[in-house]
């Protein structure tokens, strides 16, 4: 399934050609103040299966923690993936930037001990203070 999706300028603008897997909302910490919300909705993908069709030199990273390089347009500041040295063939992928349906939904929140005191989960899906790993 192609997927594709843009920063908020538009200046990037990406593809991905390949599954979206393990979909969930994380409540942790970083989370809520990169994107300045409750929670980030995000799935790995595999890195071969993204490609920048627009913008590469706009894409800026910053380590957010040891080994985790958060890229984002250096334009708008919207979030566009995560990069992991440990794990390098797979990327963090908030799907907020979208453009098409994936056709996947979260399967559960994490790290809801660290969850923003002023929301509340109202989904049944399963909660784990911590991260959860299926």
């Amino acid at each position: 399934m192609l997927n594709y999706g843009s920063c908020l300028c538009k200046r990037v603008r990406y593809e991905i050609d390949g599954p979206l897997k393990d979909v969930l909302n994380c409540h942790c910490s970083m989370c809520r103040k990169l994107h300045a919300a409750a929670f980030r909705t995000r799935a790995s993908v595999r890195t071969k299966h993204w490609k920048t069709v627009a913008g590469a030199e706009f894409i800026k990273f910053y380590e957010s923690s040891p080994g985790e390089h958060k890229a984002f347009c250096s334009e708008c500041g919207s979030s566009l993936f995560t990069k992991f040295d440990r794990h390098p063939d797979w990327l963090g992928f908030p799907l907020g930037t979208l453009d098409s349906d994936p056709g996947v939904k979260p399967t559960r929140h994490v790290f809801v001990k660290s969850k923003a005191p002023w929301f509340d989960i109202t989904d049944d899906l399963p909660q784990h203070d911590e991260f959860w790993e299926r």
